[in-house]
C-alpha cells in the first residue's frame, strides 16, 4: 500500500464526493482503472475507479456513501469525511480497462459508474475525438462535469432504459461501468445492435 494525501473533497451529486488525491511516484493510470483504498492497515477497503481524465499531480476517485451510515461502518463514508491534508492508504492502479485517448467512445454508466465515464470523455474530447455518455438513472453526479463536456461537443443522455440510439459511429470504443444487472442490460444492447459485447471494455462493480 501507498500513502497519499487528500489534495481536495467536492461534493458532486447526492450523497457523492469527488476525492483528489496526490499521485504517487510511477504511477502510470488512466481513466477507467482502478485503486484499493483502505482506512489504515488493516481497516476497511474497497475498490474505487479513477474518474479523473488523467494522472497528472493528483488523481480523482469518485465516492458514494449510505444514507444514515457511520464512518465506523461504512468506508464511503469515512472516505467522505476525510479533509484535505489528511492521508489514505491506496494500492494500484489495477484492472485493464483504461481510456488514454485512443479514438471515439461511447460510455455506458449506471451509479458510480459515472465517475470514470466522465473523465474517459473528458479524456477524450481532450485529444479531439466523438465521446458520448449515457447514463441510466435519475441526476448523475458530475453534472458540472457533464455539462462542461457537453458544451465542448460530446453527447450526454440520462435515460430511464438502454437502448441502441447513442451507438453511433461503427469504429467508436465502448465501454461499460456499473453493476451485474446494469451489465448485463448493456450486453444486450450491444448484441441488439449486432455488435459483438466481448469487443466492448466492460468493469463489472458485481452485485447491486
Amino acid at each position: 500500500m501507498t500513502e497519499v494525501t487528500v489534495e481536495a473533497v467536492e461534493s458532486v451529486g447526492e450523497q457523492t464526493v469527488a476525492l483528489a488525491l496526490s499521485t504517487p511516484d510511477a504511477f502510470d493510470a488512466a481513466p477507467g482503472q482502478f485503486v484499493l483504498v483502505r482506512k489504515d492497515a488493516d481497516g476497511d477497503a474497497g475498490y474505487y475507479t479513477i474518474s479523473s481524465p488523467d494522472v497528472e499531480g493528483t488523481f480523482e476517485i469518485t465516492v458514494g456513501y449510505p444514507e444514515g451510515e457511520s464512518a465506523d461502518e461504512s468506508l464511503g463514508t469515512w472516505l467522505a469525511e476525510r479533509e484535505v491534508g489528511d492521508t489514505v492508504d491506496v494500492e494500484g492502479p489495477l484492472g485493464h480497462v483504461q481510456y488514454r485517448g485512443e479514438g471515439d467512445v461511447v460510455v455506458y454508466a449506471a451509479g458510480p459508474g459515472i465517475g470514470p465515464a466522465v473523465g474517459i470523455a473528458e479524456r477524450a474530447i481532450e485529444a479531439g475525438n466523438d465521446a458520448t455518455v449515457v447514463y441510466r438513472g435519475e441526476n448523475p453526479p458530475h453534472e458540472v462535469r457533464l455539462d462542461a463536456v457537453r458544451a465542448a461537443g460530446a453527447t450526454v443522455a440520462v435515460v430511464e432504459r438502454l437502448d441502441g440510439e447513442h451507438l453511433t459511429g461503427e469504429t467508436a470504443n465502448v465501454y461499460v461501468f456499473g453493476f451485474d444487472e446494469f451489465v448485463e442490460e448493456a450486453k444486450a444492447v450491444l448484441d441488439a445492435d449486432g455488435r459483438d459485447p466481448s469487443e466492448a471494455a466492460i468493469e463489472s462493480f458485481g452485485p447491486a
